[in-house]
């Protein structure tokens, strides 16, 4: 077994952690908050004094972060020169491809392999180690980081070189992010035209309007599958880091000239819900509460006019 630095110990990158520790390996962990620190500690991980500290002698870092400046940060000034250039690097952080592409360029003009490798599969597949890995870099870097990922996902997939594990992880969240608003928007009209979910469910998921958003993560309470919407929109997948990553997806899009009009749109309504109706924290299928007009905004929300093309 190995020893690895684990560096960002979150709601995913806890239970991944944990699941390499579970596996035998010799897990260093580094985050700043004590608490996360701690519940790693009771989950089989060493404790780290600093960032620094965990990459020291490792031969494999993971790091779980929230934004490009902050994997930046972190490779600049605690990993790179510091973990041994035999390590293989991996960034699990569902970040902008330009960063990306920055970082590993950087890593591997000091002698290091390393890989974007962003994750799908949310808070429960980090603890139950059955994410889906998206990986960006060069083979030789892939088969030295498969090894690892394999012990926190169901399925590691190389996307291509470098920043292709951003690249594929983005267009996916902007696809399911729009996918949800629609499944959203056809349970409410099936509804107001007299149709019982359930009886909708049963006939659309396995008609050609099937998807993931309605047969695995129903935002209707007591249709389908369990889902955060059985738990009042609680867990999941926040609202706020669907925003995130549709906003990571329309910077892609004007870098690369895409025309993605469903993506934008999607990226706005979530801007509604997230941020003007204080949504950030209900899971992102919770949008339908807005679509139905149901959601009642927190104290201190302030409603936006609504979007081109709704109901007023």
């Amino acid at each position: 077994m190995a020893r690895v630095a684990f560096i960002g110990l979150g709601n995913m990158g806890g239970g991944m952690a944990a699941n390499l520790a579970k596996a035998g390996h010799d897990v260093r962990a580094f985050d700043l908050s004590e608490a996360a620190l701690a519940k790693a500690e009771e989950r089989g991980c060493l404790r780290a004094a600093s960032a620094g500290e965990a990459v020291k002698d490792a031969e494999a870092v993971v790091t779980m972060l929230p934004a490009g400046r902050h994997v930046r940060d972190v490779y600049e000034s605690s990993v790179i020169g510091i973990a041994p250039t035999s390590a293989i690097l991996m960034d699990c952080s569902t970040i902008d491809v330009a960063t990306a592409r920055e970082e590993i360029a950087k890593a591997e003009a000091k002698g290091y392999r390393m890989v974007d490798a962003p994750v799908s599969g949310g808070i429960a597949a980090a603890e139950g180690g059955t994410l889906t890995f998206m990986v960006g870099g060069s083979p030789e870097a892939f088969a030295a980081a498969q090894p690892f990922l394999d012990r926190m996902g169901k399925a590691v997939i190389h996307a291509g070189a470098a920043g292709a594990g951003q690249a594929a992880k983005i267009c996916n969240n902007m696809l399911l992010g729009a996918s949800m608003i629609a499944t959203c928007e056809t349970f409410v009209l099936a509804q107001k035209l007299g149709l019982d979910p359930q009886t909708f469910f049963d006939i659309s998921s396995k008609a050609s309007g099937q998807n993931w958003s309605m047969t695995s993560y129903c935002p209707v309470p007591g249709v389908g599958p369990e889902t955060p919407a059985d738990r009042d929109y609680q867990g999941g997948f926040a609202a706020a880091l669907m925003l995130k990553d549709l906003r990571l997806a329309m910077e892609a899009a004007q870098s690369a000239d895409a025309y993605t009009p469903m993506g934008a749109y999607a990226e706005e309504l979530y801007t509604r819900f997230a941020e003007k109706l204080g949504g950030a924290g209900k899971d992102f299928s919770g949008i339908i509460k807005m679509i139905d007009d149901s959601w009642t905004p927190p104290a201190g929300s302030e409603a936006p006019p609504p979007p081109l093309g709704a109901k007023v």
